[in-house]
Order: C-alpha cells, then sequence, then structure tokens
C-alpha cells in the first residue's frame, strides 16, 4: 500500500456548540493534512500527482477559507467541530480522487496541539 500527503492552511471562524452552549465566535488558521493511499503506481511509479492532489484540496476547502462556519454548508446545520470538518473534507475529497487512489484520513489541526482525524476505509 503507497500513502502520499498533502497540506493546506485555511483561515474561518466557528463558534461550536458544547454541552447546550455556544461558545463565542473565534478564528483559527486551520492545517489541513489529508493522506490518500492506493496499491497500485501508474507506470511513472506514481500513486497520483502530488499537484492534482493539492489542487484538488484547495478546491474541497475554497468555500471554507475566511467563512463563518456556522453559516456555510453543511456546518449551517452540523456543529463545526474539528471532528465535523475534517470528515466533510474527507468526503469531499473522495469524491474527486481517481479510481485506483482513495482517502486514507484527514486531520484538522485547529491550533497547536489540536488535531482531530477521520479515517475512511480505503483500499
Amino acid at each position: 500500500m503507497y500513502e502520499l500527503s498533502v497540506q493546506r492552511v485555511f483561515s474561518a471562524a466557528h463558534a461550536v456548540v458544547m454541552g447546550g452552549q455556544r461558545e463565542t465566535s473565534h478564528s483559527h488558521d486551520w492545517r489541513v493534512t489529508a493522506v490518500v493511499s492506493g496499491d497500485r503506481l501508474d507506470g511513472d511509479g506514481i500513486l497520483c500527482d502530488f499537484h492534482a492532489l493539492e489542487r484538488q484540496l484547495k478546491e474541497v476547502l475554497r468555500p471554507l477559507e475566511n467563512a463563518n462556519l456556522n453559516r456555510t454548508p453543511p456546518f449551517d446545520e452540523v456543529n463545526p467541530t474539528a471532528e465535523h470538518i475534517a470528515r466533510h473534507i474527507a468526503g469531499a475529497l473522495a469524491a474527486l480522487l481517481a479510481d485506483g487512489t482513495a482517502v486514507k484520513s484527514v486531520s484538522v489541526m485547529e491550533a497547536p496541539g489540536c488535531t482531530a482525524t477521520y479515517r475512511m476505509d480505503g483500499p
């Protein structure tokens, strides 16, 4: 099994509801690490093009960049926790990948030392 990872940072605000209480809205520079995997390389010995993967992650993050996540789908209806953000990014990225490559995980660091990871079933 081969794995590649790419990282990207986006800025966005959110206010999470915990225990029925909504916290004050605040911003983060969210560091996203997407890991993709596959068991086959192409004729050039490549699982997938890093640049293409970076573009796909950028496309997934575009609606979230500089947004108030509480007003941005799907987080206008889903609590915008780091866990939910990681799951959303993983699903959206998976829909863009070529056959033979799958999202293994997406990690979202909302602050140094505070990371949520969503793992998907892969090949």
